[in-house]
């Protein structure tokens, strides 16, 4: 891969070199000539780490004259032009940053130390593992409200260029109009549109199943709702699922759990009462047991009933939409661990939803916080020494791949012959999810 920017244009070299990957939102009419980016026509761009932090400290002008002057001289990166900066302010807001694969490996050695002297270590996850399994995350810069913000500031761009871009009608993605009948069976599986009936767990997944297994890891927080760490076999007692599974339903009237192979939401009657609250009206037909949740707006409501004995109450849903709040008791047992907890390793989060976040506030004061994530995050300084010439008081901060990371750490922790039989034996693995996954559900 090469550098994009163009007074660069060298190769990246993975295993030595820091890069960074942006996404900005271009103008319907675009050449890209003249510009300092050569920009993907996607809008994407990858650099390395120096010559992006370089591109970010230039400033914009009006004066052609003298910019054309200025970029005369070799490397120079003083000026660029009013439509490119605002380009890489967009793109800025989107940027991933990956370590040169020799920083990575040298981190992971470090924290591997630490995880076997640990008496609590607790790992917190978020979107980011389970990317690699075909679940997009949120704020990356291919994310879903990524994707979200850059519709909403596309009229600005085209503004800015003096474009007289397609009128909204005309653009790829157009006014949305309430979901129609038959729309159903594209949203069954959730607004990402993924099957998670067909999911599997990635490294990241099975390595930490792995490291609870030897007892290094205490216990998984987790804000994913895909139910891939039980999956990968962590038993209910090492783990919190604070946002829910969508593989798990409870009773509304004895709170009996149900743990299915098959996705148990209803997504039909949130649908309709999504459509309601947007439109005023809807083509879906509202589902008999739908019910109108108090806090989010939607139908938790999965369609069935609790099979107890003399119950038979409605069975809703788990997942934790926008406005509920979180089950008391699974929020208490995470804050238990994190209260425990000398070493906290975040993987794949960028920590900003509460009160999920208010976890690593709790392990500042105690112990040692490690953060893996592509994006940068409000907790990043807080994994630098805490007392000046106390290098061991420090955590640390990598960016990447948190596949790559924990493998270099899962390496360090069993030796890499064990390593390579125990990625040997994925396939008896794969087996065993099968077993535990319906691959289609009739009712």
């Amino acid at each position: 891969m090469k550098c994009c920017l163009t007074l660069c244009g060298n190769d990246i070299f993975e295993q030595s070199e820091s890069r960074v990957e942006v996404k900005t939102v271009l103008p319907s009419r675009f050449d890209g000539k003249n510009f300092l980016v050569s920009w993907n026509r996607n809008g994407e761009a990858i650099f390395h780490l120096p010559c992006w932090q370089r591109l970010l400290k230039s400033k914009p002008t009006t004066n052609y004259k003298k910019l054309g002057a200025k970029r005369s001289r070799l490397n120079s990166l003083e000026l660029v032009t009013k439509q490119e900066k605002s380009l890489i302010r967009e793109a800025k807001k989107t940027a991933e940053f990956f370590d040169s694969a020799e920083q990575i490996k040298k981190e992971a050695s470090r924290v591997a130390g630490w995880l076997l002297s640990a008496k609590h270590c607790v790992v917190f996850t978020g979107a980011g593992i389970s990317t690699a399994a075909g679940i997009g995350d949120y704020r990356g810069k291919s994310g879903k409200w990524t994707e979200m913000d850059h519709e909403q500031v596309s009229d600005k761009i085209e503004q800015i260029f003096d474009v007289q871009g397609p009128s909204p009608s005309e653009r790829c993605h157009p006014e949305k109009e309430p979901h129609k009948a038959g729309d159903e069976d594209q949203e069954d599986r959730g607004d990402e549109g993924v099957d998670y009936e067909e999911l599997r767990p990635t490294f990241t997944h099975e390595a930490l199943c792995r490291l609870v297994d030897l007892d290094l890891v205490k216990h998984v927080v987790s804000q994913n709702g895909d139910g891939l760490h039980g999956l990968s076999g962590i038993s209910k007692e090492h783990l919190s699922e604070l946002h829910g599974n969508v593989f798990i339903e409870k009773c509304e009237k004895c709170h009996h759990r149900y743990e299915r192979t098959f996705y148990v939401m209803d997504d039909t009657g949130s649908q309709y009462f999504e459509d309601i609250e947007d439109y005023g009206k809807s083509e879906v037909k509202k589902p008999r047991h739908a019910k109108r949740c108090d806090t989010c707006g939607l139908s938790h409501r999965t369609g069935r009933k609790c099979e107890q004995k003399g119950c038979k109450g409605f069975l809703k849903d788990t997942i934790i939409n926008f406005g509920d709040n979180l089950e008391e008791e699974i929020l208490n047992r995470a804050f238990e661990h994190a209260q425990q907890c000398d070493l906290m390793i975040c993987l794949g989060s960028t920590l900003t939803v509460t009160p999920a976040n208010e976890l690593v506030e709790v392990i500042q004061k105690t112990g040692r916080l490690v953060i893996c994530n592509r994006q940068k995050t409000d907790y990043d300084d807080d994994c630098l020494p805490k007392f000046d010439g106390i290098p061991e008081a420090a955590g640390c901060r990598v960016y990447g791949d948190c596949d790559t990371f924990i493998r270099e750490i899962l390496k360090n922790v069993i030796g890499d012959e064990r390593l390579k039989s125990w990625e040997g034996d994925r396939p008896q693995r794969i087996v065993s999810y099968e077993k535990n996954r319906c691959q289609k559900h009739s009712d």
